[in-house]
């Protein structure tokens, strides 16, 4: 005599569909000892718009890409940010190496960051082919939407 499995596979595919129609990453619902999680994986693409500037002076380029402060912003235009809320990582563990490092050379769409957000890993590809000219956030540190992470030049 077979058991039926206390789970509804009616209701799994209903908070499936509510996460696509929510654009949720995760759902979970419990009732008593019954505990269902459903969760999909969003991998992020970066695309950086090219800047279309005005032909100017030599010297004037590099009061341009060093702001105030000496950190590039996310208006600079190689780069490249944050596309969420989360923790950004330089490596795939923390016993592996770097993605990247200052000088390395990249392929547009290889992989250059990690954002963590809600237990998801979602991977910052690089927008276009160039040398990382500077790196802006440390492992593990947390980003906000918007934030730039490094400069793809």
């Amino acid at each position: 005599m077979a058991t039926k499995s206390p789970i509804d596979p009616e209701l799994v595919r209903e908070l499936a569909q509510l996460l696509n129609e929510t654009d949720l990453t995760e759902i979970e619902v419990e009732k008593g000892d019954l505990r269902v999680r459903v969760a999909r994986t969003i991998t992020a693409t970066v695309q950086v718009p090219a800047a279309h500037a005005a032909p100017v002076a030599m010297a004037a380029p590099a009061a341009v890409a060093a702001p105030i402060e000496g950190k590039p912003t996310a208006a600079h235009p190689g780069a490249v940010t944050s596309p969420m809320v989360g923790t950004a990582y330089r490596r795939p563990s923390p016993d592996s190496k770097p993605f990247v490092e200052i000088g390395s050379v990249v392929k547009a769409g290889e992989r250059v960051l990690l954002v963590e957000a809600m237990k998801t890993f979602n991977d910052i590809v690089a927008p276009r082919a160039g040398t990382v000219t500077a790196i802006l956030v440390e492992d593990g540190q947390p980003v906000e939407y918007g934030e730039p992470m490094l400069v793809i030049e």
